[in-house]
């Protein structure tokens, strides 16, 4: 890999809520050292209304929330992907495009949000505790050694980071 930072893709089937959320946790956690897109499958016409409150409320930018095609990432001229993470089960089951390079692939599947029922309070819940997954989950891909591990290590821990992540205390 280069001198440059590392892309990576979130992908989900509707690009609305929890690839939106991935893609706005990493662009400020690995502020130079990484640069985060999303895209979907099937995307919706809109972010979701409650992904957009949370994320101005925790002082994210939103300007860059749009639903979009994974496509556009597929095309000559889009940046060139080293990671690509699904972040629901959907989107993992589904025929992704051929991603030029090659990039690293693992599923971090969390639970969709914006299919919680409930209280109003419920589904906000829902979306704060989605994005504490999330935001557990990239802080750990970002403290990776990435220069150090090998290609297998590497996508042995990317992996890891999808089916566990450790407990605080």
């Amino acid at each position: 890999m280069s001198d440059r930072p590392y892309n990576v893709l979130f992908l989900c089937t509707g690009n609305s809520a929890r690839s939106i959320l991935a893609e706005a946790i990493l662009n400020r956690l690995g502020q130079g050292k990484f640069k985060a897109y999303s895209a979907g499958s099937q995307p919706k016409g809109e972010v979701h209304p409650y992904a957009l409150q949370l994320l101005k409320t925790l002082n994210h930018d939103t300007g860059f929330a749009r639903p979009k095609s994974w496509e556009e990432f597929a095309v000559p001229g889009a940046p060139q992907m080293d990671f690509v993470f699904t972040v629901c089960d959907n989107a993992a089951n589904e025929a992704c495009p051929v991603w030029p390079g090659q990039p690293m692939t693992a599923h971090w599947g969390v639970p969709d949000p914006a299919a919680a029922e409930g209280t109003e309070a419920e589904k906000h819940f829902a979306f704060d505790d989605t994005y504490r997954m999330l935001n557990n989950r990239i802080s750990i891909f970002i403290s990776l050694p990435m220069t150090s591990l090998d290609k297998l290590a590497l996508q042995r821990r990317l992996n890891e980071i999808g089916r566990d992540v450790p407990k605080a205390g």
